[in-house]
């Protein structure tokens, strides 16, 4: 049986049916409910745990950030006894204390696409390599504009001023795929490059990559490169770049390979995207509390990283020597599986 509890930051509201609970439990916790993204990988959890018999119960935060309501999700779990935590942290720092709480009451925490930090304060991560789905794309946009790369006008558009591990992962993955000197790898906007007109940050929304866009382009509005967080912040940047007939002369990249970013490659509203696998991020997730429940297994990271890779392709129907890719056709048949 599924449970479904949503909104913990002000009293989580029960969707599932009535019945018995099972005798092992998992929470799942999405930065929020509406991206795309993270419904799909709550397709995932639920799946799987209806197939393994595992109850679960599923929280999100109001937006993407809304760490306050992350922090209630998980003193719920710890109350109700949960064997294992699935979480995308909306701040990777400022939630650490709340998990080493979960963690000392016996339960496994795995987080799902964002490292923490640091990243041992989980127990385990299933992610994407961020830092690769970056730099496949900044390669890409190289590639494509070729010399005229060497004078490029970069807009970066990311998530948050808090600057969670995955918001600099793919950005300074962009950046050195694009050929700019990082400063510290550790955070964005202290790059020196003179072709970075600057860094706004979205929500991870379509109307902050729309409001984040228009302010790039107040400051340059000869920006010709736009690098994204994710697909619906490089939906946004797309209209606000219609809106002043920009659309057809500025690449704009992405990372996520969600079904409608895929279309949007297709559409030619983006140029690249990097696909993930949230759905196999949560059910590899789920399989590994029913482990932990049963004989207390924990997962081990792919060989070489410090986390389990869950793998990325790049998505364009432009291909460029040097950079393997998928066309968008195939892209969709994978979109998020």
């Amino acid at each position: 049986m599924t449970k479904y509890l949503i909104g913990a930051a002000v009293g989580a509201l029960c969707l599932g049916a009535a019945g018995a609970a099972s005798a092992d439990s998992a929470c799942l916790i999405t930065k929020t409910d509406t991206n795309p993204f993270f419904v799909k990988m709550k397709e995932g959890a639920e799946a799987k745990a209806a197939e393994l018999g595992i109850e679960l119960k599923s929280y999100a935060g109001r937006i993407d950030g809304d760490n306050e309501s992350q922090v209630a999700a998980i003193e719920a779990c710890i109350a109700d006894g949960a064997k294992g935590i699935l979480l995308t942290p909306s701040d990777t720092s400022a939630i650490v204390d709340s998990v080493k709480a979960a963690r000392d009451a016996g339960i496994l925490v795995i987080a799902l696409d964002t490292p923490l930090d640091p990243i041992d304060a989980a127990d385990a991560t299933f992610a994407t390599d961020n830092f690769q789905a970056g730099l496949l794309i900044g390669e890409w946009a190289k590639a494509t504009m070729g010399d005229a790369a060497a004078n490029a006008r970069i807009g970066l558009l990311d998530l948050a001023i808090s600057q969670p591990s995955v918001d600099v992962l793919r950005d300074q993955g962009f950046l050195q795929g694009f050929g700019v000197d990082l400063g510290d790898p550790n955070k964005w906007g202290d790059e020196t490059d003179p072709r970075i007109v600057g860094h706004e940050v979205t929500a991870g929304n379509e109307e902050g990559g729309l409001t984040a866009m228009e302010a790039l382009l107040a400051k340059d509005p000869d920006i010709n490169v736009v690098y994204t967080i994710n697909e619906p912040a490089a939906a946004g940047a797309y209209e606000a770049l219609k809106a002043v007939g920009k659309e057809g002369s500025t690449l704009i990249v992405s990372v996520d390979g969600g079904c409608p970013g895929v279309k949007n490659v297709a559409g030619g509203v983006i140029g690249a995207t990097s696909q993930q696998y949230p759905l196999l991020m949560a059910s590899k997730g789920i399989e590994a509390i029913a482990a932990f429940a049963k004989d207390g297994t924990k997962p081990a990271p792919t060989e070489g990283k410090n986390f389990f890779d869950t793998g990325v392709t790049l998505i364009t129907d432009k291909p460029v020597d040097g950079v393997e890719s998928i066309d968008a056709t195939k892209g969709a048949e994978l979109c998020w599986g």
